[in-house]
């Protein structure tokens, strides 16, 4: 399928991690020029250089997007490439264990200072880059935001309770946002998020599967039972929501929370 990306510039911030890195090469092979955010600066060179290297065009930017000085720089050097953007994925973001129950760690006794990390992460991460980035899609009356959140903002995971509380706040961020710049700009400016489910990367691989026989961990058996697909996705599986709400294709589309998540957010678990 021809999205009509080519030509156009997108920032993909947490583009050097998994399930972005994906987005952000699928759009540089859509003829998209890239820039990719990451706190990881070498991260960021490495997937800008890999989409190099396969013939598209890519800019790595380190990034941290929970604070605004940082953002403005980076829109400041993404713009000095590119000169405008055309689109946004906001997909920074993550867990924290000192924010996870256990036993070793019961509710009681989570940190507010942790949990402020946490809402900086999943969701002030969103906030930030849609201020500055938005700032040019309202002077230009068009642009594309699109929110990497989760399926625990849908429903809140267990033990993930601060994780699941700023990942549902990404999502009423992205209902919100879509509505504001739709009256407030233009009603070509459009906000959405694709909800992940339980994605297979390497950074949860041993979580979901022991190391040593391959077999499937205890949590990673809970996990798939709530799954009606009965498998975990992969990161390549978010790629095809991704284009079609960045595309013209979804151009009647706003304020809308895509789960890709084998059918978990549907399933009551009876």
């Amino acid at each position: 399928m021809d999205y009509k990306l080519k030509g156009k510039i997108a920032i993909v911030t947490g583009g050097g991690g998994a399930i972005c890195g994906e987005i952000a090469k699928a759009l540089a092979n859509e003829g998209t020029h890239v820039a990719i955010w990451d706190l990881n600066k070498r991260a960021a060179k490495l997937r800008a250089e890999e989409i190099i290297a396969t013939g598209g065009n890519a800019l790595g930017v380190e990034c941290d997007v929970t604070n605004s000085e940082s953002v403005e720089a980076a829109v400041h050097m993404t713009v000095d490439r590119y000169t405008t953007v055309d689109m946004l994925v906001n997909g920074a973001g993550g867990g924290l264990k000192t924010t996870t129950t256990s036993e070793e760690k019961p509710f009681f006794d989570l940190r507010a200072d942790d949990m402020v990390s946490a809402f900086g992460l999943n969701y002030l991460s969103e906030v930030i880059p849609s201020q500055a980035v938005g700032r040019i899609f309202a002077q230009n009356k068009s642009g594309v935001i699109l929110n990497i959140t989760s399926i625990a903002g849908i429903l809140p995971l267990t033990r993930a309770v601060s994780y699941s509380d700023a990942k549902a706040a990404a999502n009423s961020f992205t209902k919100w946002l879509a509505v504001h710049m739709a009256h407030n700009y233009s009603k070509k400016i459009r906000v959405n998020a694709i909800a992940p489910g339980f994605i297979l990367t390497q950074q949860n691989r041993f979580l979901l599967i022991d190391e040593v026989t391959g077999e499937t961990t205890e949590r990673g058996q809970q996990i798939l039972k709530t799954v009606p697909m009965a498998r975990y996705g992969l990161p390549e599986e978010i790629v095809g929501a991704a284009l079609w709400l960045l595309s013209d294709q979804s151009k009647f589309v706003t304020g809308a929370i895509i789960p890709v998540d084998g059918g978990f957010s549907a399933y009551s678990g009876v």
